[in-house]
């Protein structure tokens, strides 16, 4: 994986005779997603709760020793997850790239197995143009300003904390959905949908 291009990596599908398959992929585009925070929220999708151990790890572009490896808490139901580099006490420097990667090990001694999937951050500092398009933006809008611009981490966070606030509200869903289908991410986007119908 150390000598992969700057984009999605795996996205994995799999599953025992007995239950159906899991699907995992981190929510990124397939380019390097960029941030203005040193500390953002990172978002990856699993379509069940997984049975395995989660994993999370952090690496700058080049480097052999993770910036941060760890066991996540298992989430408590499918759908999109989200890890704040803040809990961790990790921060990223700017214009450095990084790679991140989240793996369900399926079997421990054989992490060959592993169901994988990574992206690459890299933070940024706001240009004078977007500051100007931010402060202008109403609320709703910020998410997509964000994506126009490139800065694809921020623009999720932004339309997911919406929704962490009103999560019964389907409009809002359907604004994440539509950045996740604009990047290809239309099984994260269609997942989110359908369990936002059947929780009204």
């Amino acid at each position: 994986l150390r000598g992969s291009p700057g984009g999605r990596v795996g996205g994995g599908t799999r599953g025992a005779a007995l239950e159906a398959p899991v699907s995992l992929s981190v929510l990124v585009p397939d380019h390097v997603g960029l941030t203005l925070q040193s500390q953002p929220r990172l978002y990856w999708f699993i379509s069940r709760k997984p049975s395995q151990p989660i994993e999370f790890t952090l690496t700058e572009k080049d480097a052999v020793k993770p910036v941060l490896e760890v066991r996540l808490k298992p989430p408590e139901k499918a759908g999109i997850q989200c890890i704040r580099l803040a809990d961790h006490g990790v921060q990223l420097r700017q214009n450095v790239l990084y790679k991140w990667f989240v793996a369900a090990i399926t079997d421990p001694d054989r992490r060959s197995r592993d169901i994988l999937s990574g992206g690459m951050i890299e933070a940024v500092s706001a240009s004078p143009a977007l500051s100007a398009r931010l402060n202008q933006a109403p609320k709703p809008k910020q998410p997509f300003v964000l994506a126009e611009e490139g800065i694809w981490y921020d623009a999720l966070a932004a339309a997911s904390e919406r929704i962490d606030a009103s999560p019964k509200e389907l409009s809002l869903r359907k604004q994440r959905a539509a950045l996740l289908e604009q990047v290809g991410l239309n099984e994260a986007a269609e997942f989110d949908l359908k369990e936002a119908r059947s929780a009204q």
